[in-house]
């Protein structure tokens, strides 16, 4: 299945990846991201353009994340009690999106994108905003779109080397992601001892 999309990228370009990336978010075992780095490279041989490809990725993916979370504010509840019937991802995706809200749906685009479909539904049945949602889930997917894409882009289309890049440059941003909050903890945990320093009074000669 994945040589005979790859075959199609060429002739239907943005409208393909459009539809793998919606699909993706929908949790379809659909080869997205190799898609996006096969787009890349017909980007870079004159065949697709860069912006569409990669614009027509992310229109995609943000629909199937709209899809997703819409999916959960309506069906609520009841709907992930029916998907963790049959989908163990429903769990972490609960518990990563109840510790770090906004930050759970970027993540979940790029660094842990096999959680994305259901952090999409567990995030509409928690009431989370829809603003908030939209924006860290467009961000995500930006990145999603701008490494694999970009990835194809680099090299020409050689899908080998174009999907090592892009584990790269994902391992890359997981650090910076992972040092990120090591220095956001750390000056909250300054500032909540300075402000438990000031507040306690002096002790008594």
């Amino acid at each position: 299945m994945t040589e005979w999309l790859l075959g199609l990228v060429p002739a239907y370009g943005g409208w393909l990846l459009a539809g793998a990336t919606f699909l993706s978010c929908l949790a379809l075992p659909i080869p997205a991201s190799i898609l996006m780095l096969a787009a890349g490279g017909f980007a870079a041989a004159g065949d697709l353009t860069l912006a569409g490809s990669a614009g027509a990725a992310l229109a995609g993916a943000v629909a199937g994340d709209q899809a997703g979370f819409f999916a959960g504010r309506v069906g609520g509840s009841g709907l992930l009690a029916r998907l963790g019937a049959r989908a163990a991802p429903v769990g972490k995706a609960v518990e990563l999106l109840a510790r770090r809200g906004g930050v759970a749906v970027f993540l979940s685009r790029w660094l842990f994108s096999a959680l994305g479909p259901y952090v999409n539904v567990a995030a509409g049945a928690a009431g989370q905003g829809w603003a908030r949602f939209t924006l860290w889930g467009v961000a995500g997917e930006a990145v999603w779109v701008a490494v694999y894409v970009g990835a194809g882009w680099s090299v020409a289309g050689n899908l080998t080397a174009a999907s090592g890049m892009a584990v790269d440059v994902l391992g890359f941003l997981a650090a910076l992601a992972v040092a990120a909050g090591a220095l956001w903890w750390l000056v909250a945990a300054l500032r909540a001892e300075r402000a438990s320093d000031v507040a306690s009074p002096p002790a008594s000669r």
